[in-house]
């Protein structure tokens, strides 16, 4: 699948915060992108605020427009609410959940690992980022992960609690249930998604 490679800086400040965990990093973020700075502050428009809630969504798990609108495809035949559905789709990504054990500081970084072939579901190498991972899977990574300096200091990082979903013992994860909405503490209004896409 393809992914976004240019300036992410631009799209933290177009989104008025920090996407992507870079922190310090993150300059101007209440400035929106451009070169002859802010035009002032319109009022925005009921379809604007949902196209920039799905444009939040999208960067802040790091996907296209095709594959996002194929999610929200699939969380529409999913009995419940959509907008719970969409987050649960997202959240349980591969690349996302090596994120959120702990292994690694962002999901750029966790999709890096996956794609190189670091990241061991079952004990089976998977390098697809948008796997869906199922209840009772294991994610594990390999020796050779376990030998970079950044994976060293993430996983020993007494700190690092993972969310109530998932278990971490050292460099070994596994899903224990699917997430909820209160498992998600991205700053999201599924709601908005889900009213831009049934206009």
């Amino acid at each position: 699948m393809a992914r976004y490679t240019g300036p992410k800086n631009r799209l933290s400040r177009r989104e008025g915060l920090d996407l992507f965990g870079k922190a310090n990093k993150l300059r101007r973020a209440t400035v929106p992108p451009g070169q002859h700075g802010p035009k002032g502050s319109p009022r925005m428009s009921e379809y604007g605020t949902q196209l920039r809630e799905k444009q939040k969504a999208k960067r802040i798990y790091g996907i296209m427009e095709k594959q996002f609108s194929s999610y929200f495809e699939t969380a529409t035949r999913v009995r419940g609410k959509t907008g719970e559905a969409l987050l649960r789709l997202l959240e349980t990504r591969l690349d996302n959940l090596v994120y959120r054990l702990g292994f690694t500081k962002t999901r750029n970084l966790a999709r890096q690992l996956v794609s190189h072939n670091h990241v061991l579901v079952n004990g089976q190498t998977v390098n697809i980022p948008s796997y869906q991972a199922k209840i009772g899977e294991t994610i594990t990574l390999s020796p050779k992960a376990l030998g970079i300096p950044h994976v060293q200091a993430q996983i020993q990082n007494p700190e690092f609690k993972p969310p109530a979903w998932l278990a971490r013992q050292a460099a070994v994860g596994k899903v224990v249930s699917l997430p909820g909405r209160s498992d998600v503490d991205e700053p999201i209004n599924e709601q908005l998604i889900v009213e831009f896409y049934s206009r």
